[in-house]
Parts: structure tokens; C-alpha cells; sequence
């Protein structure tokens, strides 16, 4: 029975609140509790009370009852909601065990004490004894004796003395005390169970549920229990848990189906000895993946002890039932669950005795907002250690931990396991594997590591945030927030297991219930995606080991002279006097600020790599970096608390800067200021940070053993391969809890550097990245090799890292590694022109890629697709700053649009670009198309014509089609110049355009922000314009919703697939000269030449051309197929 605290009414008699609980709940206290035993006496005089009401109530005459004002009605406590009870006002009830002269009604009974048990017991079993008074009519007349008065004193105390000699013997002799009067009182308030036997069997369970209701806190404090006493009580019990017979454990595991099953020894090397050791099932399979070793159902690892709700969330602890198999395993742990908002909650599990290490990022503001409508409820039941999470608008659970797994708290392995509500799991990476996850027993780890991205291997970045996406479309997600190294398990139940090995289990879902917000959700979280400045959404070209400033000057004028549209210039590390950071090699890069000057001088930008590695000088007052950082105290030690020396590109050691150290930023603020003094560089390619470590210890040292018992699948044998040691420290903690945040923490000092420095927007790239890293960067995917597949597999993380709050995000185009080929780059051009960051780079070991050196063709392909970039880079910068302000996705998958169309989920060959555009790059080998799926009911145009494509069709699109636009948008364009260089400097003068796509229903709808393009704040500051469009049948029209900032004007309106125009009007007025329009019968384009200024609204009308037996609204190609969807 679910205990439900209430606390009555008062009355003038009435001065103190009382607790109203269950006889068993009361009785099921712990032993060290120290409740008042009177209250429980109260209370239960005061709930049969109440029943004795109830019982008689239907014997009173109807106008008694109405006429009762000395009564006010009361709420069944258990009973349906419909029956009320009549609460007297008089004192009709004995408190603090008194006996009520008024009514006659003794006290029920008087206290409990603790029962002895023995090591077979179970927390299931009734820990106390009961005992009750035996109220005779002697001790009723001593009770009434004080009204009789002071004469009958000495009577009344002679009788009192025989009645308790009698009730003594009585007691002695009979063994009972009460036994039969109890046995009634229990009869009486559980009618349920009066056949049943009072002690249930070990695995049987009574579930009491807790649902989160936020207008009902009546729940608050339902145990008792939360001293100080209590808890020290609690834990000096020795663990008991059920000792199940092998032919009982053998049952419940024969009725457990293989998708069910949780690993119950993910170490490896399980036997069936060591499994049933830990309480677990055994059992082999022929099936790849399926664990032998799994949980039974019931596995109690803790169990609760103690809970407390309130409006913002509940505090569950739970105790330690039976050891883990891992060692230090927390006694007492919590589960802290807040609701965040009404539409995201947390789920906090860590050691109730003990701090434990939490990443210090993402920075995560925990102010509970207002709830007024949440979408969400959580359960808790009392009997199972976990949580439910239901979705309230459908009933749905959507994540259930309740008997799912073991939920494992160590010292250095902590596990959750969870039943999903769909199959369809995104995100969880950074890996490489397609973009809907497999869900058949795959399990891959996290842990940043410098490798070229393969298969089946821990890459660059962490990022534990999964999308589930259902088959209605409903979604929801949830992050853990944990920069151990960690292996994530998904299986076709469908289910999840986290398993990390250190810190605390935070969780964070996000209810969604469209992908987009789910995603929205997520960044509102852990921080929105930095607003770019507008050139770094150009084109980039780079290469490891130009070799020389010259070199890299003849690079970038040959692009420019064969009008590849094209606005930043790189240089790796080659640039550098002995690959170290913050100086230039004065003999192959001199002159290096002067061609900086000149790519400023053209309207372009300058970006360098910068390594976290510091070289090590050997001789004092030669290298700042290394002299500064010594004396300021801010690199990384070892354990004996020297400087940590390991070996990266330096020509010498090197040494790493502590990121987390108080000085670190005011150390990296002043290299990158005293470097920018001589190389005006204009943004960071933050690279190796993972960090990344050529030797596996220290320089002529070795790394302390890593005495994990639980060792993620990464693809070393060793965490500390290829980087520092996990004993290294900083100042924050030790590198075993830091190294994934290590890019991060610079991340940050970059992002503030660069503020500083520049006065404008930070530029940041970085391979490593973490949770909320969008904050401060982009990222591109690394060191890919130069092959088909890698062009192919850059799709899937392109759309993962939209989903992890980082649209920055590219691959290096034509590939790093190896040497790419005409075709290979040809395609690769034409993909990678539509990566939000694009540039093409490779490595100093291939032949040169980028596009002007590889012949026309490729240089043809490139330039084609990358002024169509150009043109529609308005609309990008508008996605970016939709993105930075609302925690929209600048690309997305197809299904973000449809989530409900369930042949989208799996389709990650194709992209979408905002809302309104999208890709379908070919992709093979020797191939000349593409296949493309063009979901309904909207039809599909190529961008470059306007032609239509098709709509609710799979078909093959040729490499002039495989761009093209969505029915219900206008998207905003600005028109390079037909000849010469093309820099985002020049295209941000050109007037604007305007493409209006009508949907089936002839309406679209579109918006364009706009401002300088590279200030700080711009949007804070109001500095900015943000204007709407909107169309609706032959009626366009704008709204201008801010204005702050000059918005080139409107010389040009292209609307798609419009029967024959008799007229236009611009702003009521006829479209005359210099209005001009123009109606191409065969695409069905009708284009007006305006000249509008964008600071006011404008308003522009057509008319048709009549034809007979037809309406304007018959025109959309492809109606027929859309009909049975819309009209």
C-alpha cells in the first residue's frame, strides 16, 4: 500500500501535524529510526477514526448529515476518491496515546520493538514484533476516576495496583499481550491479505509506486529516516540479499528471451563459476553477441532506505544489498532527480559518503524553471532500485532502469542499464559507423584518442547524447555527463548500458517530442553552438608542409586566378621553427606577416594551427612558451609532481600546458597575443589535443599500472597509449578524470584568447571535442584517408555532430592521407562545397589536391559547386544564427523534417541543409548519378533551374540535379560576380535574391538575419536585421521583425513553378520600369527585377492568365501524387 502522508486540518484543539502512514510501512522502520512512537499511536487512532466515520456515516439520517456543522468532509486516504469521510471537530480521537473520556476509545496500541534476525533473513521479512494493551473494564473506571474527584484517590490507586498484578500474571501466563486484539486490527486494515501468509517469499516483491505529480506534493518525506543516526544505523547493517536455490535462479533464467539479457560480467573471460557467484545467470548461445553471463530479473544490488520529494524533484538513497564483484563498492548511494524544465529532467547517481570527480564542463546552470505543463512523469517503486520515465502524452515509457541490468556504483566501474522505448538510436560517438546505430550487441567505446577514423575504434571525441526516435516519430534523448573513459552497450531489446570508470552517473533527458527539439533541448543545456564569423563559412584550403611562404602564396593565387571562390588560408605546423608553437621559420617562412597582410589586403583571413605541446628548451631564456610556463607553473605533472615530458612534433620534448591550472589562460592569453604581434593570424586550428603523446609514458620513465578492474573496449592496451598517463596531473584532478575534457579547458582559453586579441568573433577548429564543445569551436573528422569510403562515411558524422551541438563540422575534401584522384576529388568537390566548414586539405606525403592543381575538370566541378555555395550563404549564416540562438541544426537528417515517415531514419547518403535544401552527392566509383529518396508530400526542384524533380519518389539525379530545394521555402541568395575572385567580402555587397518554392498549398514561408558579419554580440547588442517572408497563393510579402543593421537591397525574386502571368504589382503599384518580370514557359519560372529596400515591408501581388477550365491551383507538378496527403 502506498504510504501517503497527510496531514489533517486543524482545529482549535488541535495544535500539532501529524504524519498519516500504513501499520506495515510504520513497522517496516528501520530499527535505528528514531519516530515518535507516539505519533504512530496517534495516527492510527486517528485514520480508524476517520474509518469509524465511514462506517457509520451511511447509517445517519440524510439530514443529520446535511445538517452536520460541526464536521467537515475528508478525503479517503486509501480508499477511491469518490468516498469522503466526516471529521468531528471535538477531540474524537486519543492523541499521544491517551484514552478520550469523551468517547470511550482506547488507544489501539502503544509501540514496537525490534525482532531479532537471523542471517537468513531477508529485508522483505517484518523486522519488529507487534505488541497491543489489553483494556479491561478495570482500567476504563481508573481512567474515568479523575472526574469523580479527590476523595476516590485512594480507591482508584488500590485498583490500579490490582488490575496491573492481574494484567502482569495474565500476560506471563497467556504469552499473548494482546495477540487476538492485534490479529483483529490487522484484519480489520489489510482484508487483502488475510489469506496470505505474512512473510512473502525472498523474490517476490510488493510494488508501492512513486509518480512525480506536480500539483499533488503530498508525497514529501514519505520515509522516515533522514538523520544523521539514521544513516549511520543503516550502514553498520551487514547485507543481506536473497539466497536463491540454483533450481530457482535456473528457472528464472530459462524464461529470459536473448534480447533481455543484460551482460552480467563484461570483463571477459566469464565462466559459469564466477557468474553465479555473483547471482547471475549462465547460460551459452550460438548467437554472436549475446551475453552467456546475464542479470536475472529481481537483481537487487541496492535497495531504497530513504525518500524525499518536493515540487522541483525527489532525493532517493539507496543502500548496498550485496557486493558488486568490483571493489570499493559505494555503501550508500543517492539519486538525486530534478525536474529541470517541462521538458528536461536529471537523474544524478553517486556516493552518498564520498565527493567523487564531475567534469567541471559543460558549464551547466542548474536553475529549475516554472512547470506548468511537463511532459514527462517519473516512477520510482519502492521494491525495485531504478526509475521510469513515461511520457505523459501518450502513456509511453520511454526509459525504464526499474529490474533492467545491475546497476553497478564502484570505485571504478559504474553502470546503468536501460529498457528504450524505440530501436532507432542516433548519436553516441564519435565513431565510425553509420549514422542510425546498430543496436545488435554493439558495443563501442569513448575515450579521445589520435587516430585515423576506422571502424570499430574510439576516435577524437566524446560525446555520450543519444536521439531515440519512435515509429510515430515521437523522440526524446539523454546524455550522460562523464569524461571517464566509458563503453556503451546497445542491444536489440531495445536497451543501453553505460559503463565508465569513474566519477558519478549524470544523466540529462530531453522529452522532445520532435527530434529538432529534443536537439534544442540538448544545447540549451550544455550551451548553443558559437556564432561563426561570415567569412569562415567560405571556402578553406590547406596542406601539411607547403613548405615554404612561397609556396603557399602560389597555391592561393592560382585558386584565386581560376575564380575558385575561396576566403581563408591555412598553414600546419610546417610554418614553424622546429614545429613549436608561437614562432615561424624565419628562412622558409620569411616574410610570412607580409602575406598575411596581402590575403587581408585581397578581403581574405589567415588561419594557423597551434599544438598544445610546448617544446621543451634545454637552455634557460630561449623559448618563452617553455620559460613562461615553467615560471608561471602551468604544465601538466607527473607523480612524482615534476613536469610531465612526452614527445610530439617538437624537434626536442615536450611539455603540456594544464588547462585546468588557475594561470593557464593568462599564460595562453599572452603566447597567442605576443605571436599575433608578429603573424596577424585571424583564427586557431586547434590540432593533437586529445592530447596526443608519440610515447606511451613519460620521456625515460614509464606510466604506473592502471589497476582497472573494468577496462573499456578501446582499441590500445593501454589508456595511457599515445597520450599522457592517467596518474599525470593537474591541478584539477588527475589525467584519469581530465583527459577527454582536455581539449575542452582549451578550447576555452583559445575562445578567450582570440576575443582578446582580435576585439571580433572567435574562429576555432579542434580534432578532440567533448561535451558542449560547440560552445567554442568546430571540428573537422581528422585524418581521413583518400578513398571512396571515407567520402562516403564523412555523412554519417556530419550529421552526429549536428545532433552533439557542433554544426560546425567538415572533412578534409579530396581526403588527408594518401593520394586522392581527378574523379575522387571531382566528387568529393562537389560534396564537400556543402559542408558547413569546407576546406580542403591533405597530408605532405601526397601529391597537391586542392582544386586549381588537379586540372579543368576538377577545377571546373569545384568552382560550379562552390559559387552556388557562395549564393547561398545568406541562408547558411541565418541556419548559424537560428542555431546559436535556438539550438536549431544547420544540417540535418532527411527524417528531422518527417519524423514519422519511417523509411527517412536510416538514410544518411543524403542531407539536408536547413528546412528547405538538400544534397545527393554521388558517391560511387565510375558512377554518373545518384539514387535519391524525395519524401512527401512536398515536391522537389533542382536549385540551379527551378525544373521539377519529383516528389514521394526514389530516383537517380544526375551531378548537375543533386542539388535541390523543398516546396515551402524562400531562401534567401546573393549572386557572386560572374568573373574574377570570389570572397565572401565581395559576394556580402551584392544585392540580395530571393528563391520562393510554393508548397502544395501555394504558400512558403522564409527569413534572412544579417549584421556585420564578425562582431562580438551582434545579436545582444540588437546590433543586427532580421526580416521574414511570406507567401501565400500569388502574394509575397516581408515583415521586418528587427532592424539594427544595413541589409543589402532586394533586386531580384525567382518563384517556382507558376502557371502564365498576366500581371505584376509591386507594392500596389504596377511593375513598370525599372520593375520588370519575366515568364519562362517551359521551367515555369516567373522572375520580377526589383529594387527594394529591405528596412520596410514590401508587398508584391501577380495575376494569372485565365485558361479555360483551369485554376491557378491545378499547377503544382506532381499534385496527383500529393492529393491523397493534403487536399
Amino acid at each position: 500500500m502506498p504510504k501517503v502522508p497527510y496531514k489533517p486540518e486543524k482545529s482549535g484543539e488541535d495544535d500539532e501535524d501529524y504524519e498519516i502512514v500504513s501499520f506495515e510501512d510504520f513497522c517496516d522502520k528501520s530499527p535505528g529510526s528514531k519516530t515518535d512512537l507516539l505519533t504512530l499511536n496517534d495516527n492510527i487512532n486517528y485514520r480508524l477514526c476517520y474509518e469509524n466515520d465511514k462506517i457509520t456515516k451511511s447509517a445517519e439520517p440524510e439530514g443529520e448529515s446535511s445538517q452536520s456543522g460541526d464536521r467537515q468532509t475528508e478525503t479517503s486516504l486509501n480508499g477511491p476518491k469518490s468516498v469522503t469521510f466526516k471529521r468531528k471537530l471535538s477531540n474524537s480521537f486519543a492523541p499521544f496515546g491517551r484514552h478520550n473520556a469523551k468517547t470511550g476509545r482506547a488507544p489501539l496500541f502503544s509501540g514496537v520493538i525490534p525482532k531479532s534476525r537471523n542471517e537468513e533473513s531477508t529485508s522483505r521479512e517484518h523486522r519488529y514484533q507487534r505488541f497491543s494493551e489489553r483494556r479491561n473494564i478495570c482500567q476504563r473506571i481508573w481512567d474515568n476516576l479523575p472526574g469523580v474527584g479527590s476523595g476516590m484517590l485512594g480507591v482508584a490507586l488500590v485498583c490500579a495496583l490490582c488490575v496491573g498484578a492481574w494484567w502482569v500474571v495474565g500476560g506471563a501466563v497467556g504469552g499473548t499481550w494482546g495477540e487476538e486484539h492485534y490479529r483483529k486490527l490487522w484484519e480489520r486494515t489489510h482484508p487483502d491479505t488475510i489469506k496470505k501468509p505474512l512473510s512473502p517469499l525472498p523474490y517476490e516483491k510488493l510494488p508501492e509506486y512513486r509518480y512525480h505529480d506536480h500539483n499533488n506534493l503530498s508525497t514529501k518525506n514519505k520515509i522516515n529516516g533522514t538523520t544523521e543516526s539514521r544513516k549511520k544505523t543503516e550502514l553498520n547493517k551487514k547485507n543481506v540479499y536473497p539466497n536463491r536455490t540454483a533450481e530457482f535462479l535456473q528457472d528464472m533464467c530459462s524464461k529470459m528471451d536473448e534480447i533481455n539479457r543484460f551482460d552480467c560480467f563484461p570483463q571477459g573471460n566469464a565462466n559459469e563459476k564466477d557468474c553465479n557467484k555473483r547471482g547471475c545467470c549462465w547460460k551459452s548461445t550460438e548467437t554472436h553477441g549475446v551475453p552467456y553471463c546475464f542479470y536475472p530479473s529481481h537483481y537487487d544490488s541496492f535497495h531504497f532506505i530513504n525518500m524525499t520529494e518536493d515540487k522541483h524533484g525527489m532525493n532517493v538513497y539507496m543502500e548496498k544489498v550485496r557486493p558488486s564483484g568490483y571493489p570499493g563498492d559505494f555503501e550508500v548511494a543517492r539519486m538525486d532527480i530534478k525536474y529541470l524544465s517541462d521538458e528536461c529532467l536529471q537523474i544524478k547517481i553517486y556516493d552518498a559518503e564520498h565527493k567523487r570527480f564531475e567534469p567541471p564542463q559543460p558549464e551547466i546552470v542548474m536553475v529549475p524553471k516554472p512547470l506548468s505543463r511537463t511532459k514527462y512523469r517519473v516512477q520510482v517503486d519502492m521494491s525495485y532500485v531504478g526509475f521510469k520515465i513515461i511520457r505523459n502524452s501518450d502513456n509511453v515509457t520511454i526509459i525504464n532502469t526499474q529490474d533492467i541490468g545491475g546497476l553497478i556504483l564502484s570505485d571504478k566501474f559504474l553502470q546503468i542499464s536501460a529498457v528504450l522505448s524505440s530501436s532507432h538510436i542516433f548519436g553516441l560517438g564519435e565513431k565510425r559507423a553509420r549514422f542510425m546505430n546498430n543496436v545488435n550487441w554493439n558495443t563501442f567505446a569513448l575515450f579521445n584518442r589520435d587516430r585515423a577514423p576506422t571502424e570499430d575504434v574510439n576516435l577524437y571525441g566524446t560525446h555520450p547524447f543519444y536521439l531515440a526516435v519512435e515509429h510515430d516519430g515521437k523522440s526524446h534523448g539523454m546524455l550522460l555527463i562523464n569524461s571517464n573513459a566509458m563503453d556503451i552497450v546497445l542491444q536489440p531489446t531495445p536497451g543501453i548500458t553505460y559503463r565508465t570508470i569513474g566519477g558519478i552517473l549524470n544523466l540529462f533527458v530531453f522529452m522532445g517530442p520532435s527530434p529538432k527539439e529534443v536537439v534544442a533541448q540538448y544545447t540549451e543545456l550544455v550551451g548553443r553552438p558559437f556564432m561563426p564569423p561570415y567569412w569562415s563559412l567560405g571556402f578553406h584550403l590547406s596542406r601539411f608542409n607547403y613548405g615554404s611562404v612561397n609556396e603557399t602564396r602560389r597555391v592561393w593565387k592560382a585558386n584565386r586566378d581560376a575564380g575558385i571562390p575561396f576566403d581563408v588560408q591555412w598553414n600546419d605546423i610546417d610554418y614553424m621553427s622546429d614545429h613549436n608553437d608561437f614562432t615561424y621559420d624565419k628562412v622558409n617562412f620569411a616574410g610570412l606577416p607580409e602575406f598575411v597582410k596581402e590575403v587581408h589586403n585581397e578581403g581574405m583571413h589567415y588561419v594557423i594551427i597551434i599544438d598544445p605541446g610546448i617544446g621543451e628548451s634545454l637552455t634557460p631564456n630561449t623559448y618563452p612558451p617553455y620559460d613562461r610556463g615553467v615560471e608561471m607553473d602551468i604544465f601538466v605533472k607527473n607523480a612524482t609532481n615534476q613536469i610531465f615530458v612526452g614527445q610530439v612534433w617538437n624537434k626536442g620534448h615536450t611539455v603540456f600546458p594544464d588547462f585546468t591550472h588557475p594561470n593557464a589562460t593568462s599564460y595562453w592569453v599572452e603566447m597567442m597575443t605576443d605571436f599575433h604581434k608578429q603573424v596577424p593570424y585571424d583564427g586557431a586550428w586547434i590540432d593533437m589535443n586529445e592530447p596526443s603523446n608519440f610515447v606511451d609514458a613519460p620521456v625515460g620513465g614509464a606510466c604506473a599500472a592502471e589497476a582497472a578492474p573494468y577496462r573499456p573496449r578501446t582499441s590500445d592496451p593501454h589508456l595511457h597509449t599515445h597520450t599522457l598517463c592517467m596518474d599525470a596531473k593537474h591541478f584539477l584532478a588527475d589525467h584519469y578524470d581530465l583527459h577527454n575534457l582536455y581539449a575542452t579547458a582549451e578550447a576555452i582559453a583559445t575562445h578567450f584568447a582570440l576575443s582578446e586579441i582580435r576585439g571580433k568573433r572567435p574562429f576555432i577548429i579542434s580534432r578532440a571535442t567533448f561535451v558542449g564543445f560547440g560552445r567554442y569551436g568546430g571540428h573537422w573528422s581528422g585524418d581521413i584517408a583518400s578513398d571512396w569510403h571515407d567520402m562516403r562515411m564523412t555523412l554519417p558524422e556530419l550529421l552526429s555532430f549536428s545532433l552533439f551541438g557542433i554544426p560546425m563540422m567538415g572533412a578534409d575534401i579530396c581526403g588527408f592521407n594518401r593520394d586522392t584522384t581527378e574523379e575522387l576529388c571531382k566528387r568529393w568537390m562537389q560534396l564537400g562545397a556543402f559542408y558547413p566548414f569546407s576546406r580542403n586539405h591533405n597530408t605532405n606525403d601526397a601529391k597537391p589536391q586542392d582544386p586549381a592543381s588537379l586540372g579543368p575538370a576538377v577545377a571546373g566541378a569545384s568552382r560550379a559547386a562552390l559559387r552556388l555555395r557562395y549564393e547561398l550563404l545568406p541562408y547558411y549564416y541565418t541556419l548559424f544564427w537560428r542555431a546559436h540562438v535556438q539550438g536549431d541544426t544547420v544540417v540535418r537528417p532527411l527524417f528531422f523534417e518527417a519524423p514519422e515517415q519511417n523509411n527517412l531514419h536510416d538514410i544518411d547518403d543524403q542531407f539536408m541543409v536547413g528546412p528547405y535544401v538538400m544534397i545527393t552527392p554521388i558517391l560511387a566509383q565510375g558512377a554518373t548519378t545518384a539514387r535519391g529518396v524525395f519524401p512527401p508530400p512536398q515536391c522537389w526542384y533542382n536549385i540551379l533551374d527551378g525544373q521539377f524533380l519529383a516528389v514521394d519518389k526514389s530516383m537517380e539525379v544526375t551531378e548537375n540535379e543533386t542539388v535541390s530545394v523543398k516546396g515551402g521555402g524562400i531562401i534567401p541568395l546573393q549572386a557572386p560576380p560572374p568573373q574574377g575572385p570570389v570572397t565572401t567580402t565581395i559576394t556580402r555587397s551584392a544585392p540580395l535574391q530571393l528563391m520562393v518554392v510554393p508548397d502544395i498549398r501555394h504558400q512558403a514561408e522564409g527569413e534572412l538575419y544579417w549584421d556585420d558579419g564578425d562582431s562580438m554580440n551582434s545579436y545582444q547588442e540588437k546590433k543586427y536585421s532580421h526580416i521574414e517572408f511570406l507567401l501565400n497563393g500569388t502574394e509575397l510579402e516581408s515583415s521586418v521583425q528587427w532592424w539594427g543593421y544595413g541589409v543589402p537591397s532586394l533586386n531580384k525574386i525567382t518563384i517556382l513553378s507558376q502557371p502564365a502571368i498576366k500581371s505584376v504589382m509591386v507594392n500596389d503599384q504596377p511593375c513598370v520600369k525599372p520593375c520588370a518580370f519575366t515568364y519562362q514557359n517551359q521551367t515555369r519560372l516567373l522572375t520580377i527585377t526589383v529594387n527594394l529596400s529591405l528596412d520596410k515591408p514590401f508587398k508584391v501581388r501577380w495575376t494569372y492568365k485565365p485558361k479555360p477550365n483551369s485554376s491557378w491551383r491545378n499547377w503544382m507538378p506532381g499534385q496527383k501524387k500529393s492529393l491523397h496527403m493534403h487536399w
